[in-house]
């Protein structure tokens, strides 16, 4: 029996990126999946591969994190179609990376803290109900950029920085109900990171160096797989914590 058989997954951001690569570890573990964004023929088109190499159900919601109704018709969405809703995760995120915090508008830090902290708050109250039922865990996604103050990325951080900080507050108080709340900042290779390379490269080279293994992680091998194992009746006692994932480094089950 696989790890996950018969659960149901909300991925935030899962039709590209990270989030696909998600949703994939998850369908390989026999996980439904519901994935949203704001592109439907991007999450159509993620929905029907998933659906014809796994064998899984696959639910594709156009909702935008930033927007509280869609969010709570996107969670009520879910539970109808499938009855139960196991993990939640919150994998969007938009910003202005790369640019300088003097540089920034009032927009620009109300863009990434709109889909980012707003997001994660929305989907975390409108699922709680869910996760309560099933004794189910959310997982966060936060970054270094605010772990280790990465230039260029101010709004960003702070977006970040704001969800490690609900999900530790949420880990205190969901706790008592069997909800766990994890938080995973990982640095992955993406088609928006090979963008970036191109833009940024100097800051590329640096960011690399850093890395101890001298890569980045995999979004379904290396990040995928921790998730997975973070949802899993393996992992009941895990909760409240930060696990960064770069170059493959970090929990590796």
């Amino acid at each position: 029996m696989k790890r996950l058989e018969g659960n149901v997954t909300l991925i935030t951001g899962g039709g590209k990126g990270i989030g696909f690569g998600l949703a994939t570890a998850f369908a390989r573990e026999g996980s439904n999946l519901a994935i949203t964004g704001r592109n439907l023929g991007r999450l159509e088109e993620a929905a029907a591969k998933l659906q014809k190499e796994w064998g899984i159900k696959v639910l594709p919601i156009v909702a935008d994190g930033a927007n509280e109704e869609a969010v709570k018709a996107a969670v009520s969405k879910t539970y109808e179609t499938f009855g139960r809703i196991d993990t939640l995760i919150n994998n969007a995120q938009v910003s202005k990376s790369g640019l300088p915090l003097v540089e920034h508008s009032k927009e620009d830090f109300d863009l990434a803290i709109m889909s980012g902290v707003y997001a994660a708050f929305f989907y975390m109250r409108e699922c709680f109900k869910y996760l309560k039922e099933s004794g189910g865990s959310v997982i966060n996604f936060a970054s270094g950029a605010g772990l280790f103050g990465k230039p260029g990325q101010s709004s960003y951080a702070a977006a970040k920085e704001g969800i490690r900080g609900l999900s530790r507050v949420a880990a205190t108080e969901w706790g008592p109900d069997g909800v766990r709340v994890n938080v995973v900042c990982p640095l992955a290779m993406t088609e928006s990171l090979r963008e970036w390379k191109e833009h940024y490269p100097e800051l590329y080279a640096k960011t690399i160096k850093d890395i101890p293994l001298g890569r980045f992680a995999d979004p379904v091998e290396d990040i995928g797989r921790a998730c997975v194992f973070l949802a899993s009746k393996e992992a009941s006692f895990i909760t409240g914590e930060t696990i960064t994932l770069q170059g493959g480094s970090g929990l590796r089950p």
